[in-house]
């Protein structure tokens, strides 16, 4: 075995411009996929990050159907007294949580004295809000930034600012139906304006939670949702289920299930675009695939025919077949690991290279924002494995050819 591969190498280097070549296609393979996973990878962490960290949060917990029908905005499926304390104390066991926000989600009329028209409005303690969403504050265009917001006060969306002419300072009152069917209204000075989001949330205000009881008319502990923000986003899925495990079985008296349980992925659009991502990856790998399969297929068939005589003569000196086809697999080894090699240790300095560059792009308002790629050892070994193993599997045919040769027809070949 050691002498087949002596003989590989050897065989490699009599034929330095055909390796050099192939190996360079193998070459531009590996970095053009180690890029794309590295740089492709830090979008989607970016992204995922500012929309997990300025509205939605890791994980949401509601009382079972509201989220299917949170485009009303219902009142009758908030989470109360014992279903709260409940959840709080699972949270408070769980040391993968960092924090977590209790929000009212309510709909109400805005109107600046003048003009009247629609606001959907999260209440929300300032302190557990931006704990939990820490970039929140990043999307206040216009106000004080420091504590968010105060009772009395409120932050408004982008869109409604501009719409009705409402600027930081001004008084605008609200007015909402309460679970009853009775109206209240309240009045507000406009704390700051916030940047409109795609997705849920994009659109919505934000009033102390202590003014949306007031306004609601809501004396017990009441509350629509629990937003979660968790130390580790890789923590995700285990947490998920240990929830769906402690919160799912629950059920009250009618034994229906009184909560469910949302990650981000199952609530923000945003997802579909971190699913086309992921889909552009591996489509990049069977690119990858394709040339290391033709590369190595054309080269290895190329050195059959032009070593038939070789091969005749080898083969008629005794040597079996098996190592005539051991040999030409070795040399597509050899390849496979050369190219894998050299692409793998251009791709690590070009990575170190963009981060020492620090590339930043814009998204919507937000300048600046710094991509930091990065690439998981899992997928290098992924990748080296998956050229060297296609490296092996192209080269099988043309291997079983010459092995399987006449040596007379072989030698006779001009």
């Amino acid at each position: 075995m050691a002498n087949i591969f002596k003989l590989a190498a050897r065989n490699l280097f009599r034929y330095q411009r055909r390796t050099l070549l192939t190996s360079m296609l193998i070459t531009l393979g590996v970095v053009a996929v180690l890029l794309f996973i590295s740089v492709s990878g830090s979008f989607k962490a970016l992204m995922v990050g500012q929309i997990t960290d300025s509205m939605l949060g890791h994980l949401q917990i509601h009382r079972k159907g509201y989220l299917a029908s949170i485009d009303n905005l219902p009142l009758n499926r908030n989470l109360t007294g014992q279903q709260i304390t409940k959840v709080r104390q699972i949270l408070a066991e769980n040391t993968a949580v960092e924090a977590y926000s209790m929000r009212i989600k309510l709909g109400a009329m805005f109107s600046n004295f003048t003009e009247t028209t629609n606001i959907r409005l999260n209440a929300i303690t300032p302190l557990d809000e931006i704990r939990t969403a820490p970039l929140l504050t990043e999307r206040i265009l216009e106000g004080e930034k420091e504590d968010l917001l105060k009772q009395g006060e409120i932050l408004i969306p982008e869109l409604l600012a501009k719409g009705m002419k409402v600027r930081v300072g001004d008084g605008i009152v609200l007015v909402a139906n309460n679970k009853d069917g009775s109206v209240n209204g309240q009045n507000f000075i406009v704390r700051g304006i916030l940047e409109g989001i795609s997705g849920p949330g994009g659109r919505d205000g934000m009033i102390h939670v202590d003014d949306a009881r007031s306004l609601l008319r809501i004396d017990a502990a009441e509350i629509t949702e629990i937003a979660i923000r968790l130390k580790d986003i890789d923590q995700l899925p285990a947490v998920f289920a240990s929830l769906q495990d402690k919160l799912g079985g629950m059920k009250n008296s009618q034994g229906l299930p009184v909560f469910e349980v949302h990650t981000w992925e199952s609530i923000s659009p945003f997802f579909n675009i971190a699913k086309m991502i992921d889909l552009m990856t591996f489509f990049i790998k069977i690119m990858l695939v394709a040339i290391v399969l033709v590369s190595i297929l054309n080269v290895m068939i190329m050195a059959v025919y032009e070593r038939i005589n070789e091969i005749g003569t080898i083969s008629a000196m005794g040597t079996q077949p098996h190592k005539i086809l051991g040999l030409f697999i070795a040399e597509g080894f050899f390849l496979g690991i050369l190219g894998s090699v050299i692409g793998t240790a251009i791709s690590l300095v070009s990575i170190a290279l963009m981060n020492m560059t620090q590339i930043s792009f814009d998204f919507g308002r937000q300048t600046g924002l710094l991509l930091t790629p990065a690439i998981e050892i899992a997928d290098v070994v992924l990748v080296v494995v998956m050229v060297i193993f296609i490296a092996v599997v192209a080269s099988l045919q043309p291997a079983w050819k010459a092995a399987t040769m006449d040596p007379i027809a072989a030698l006779r070949h001009v």
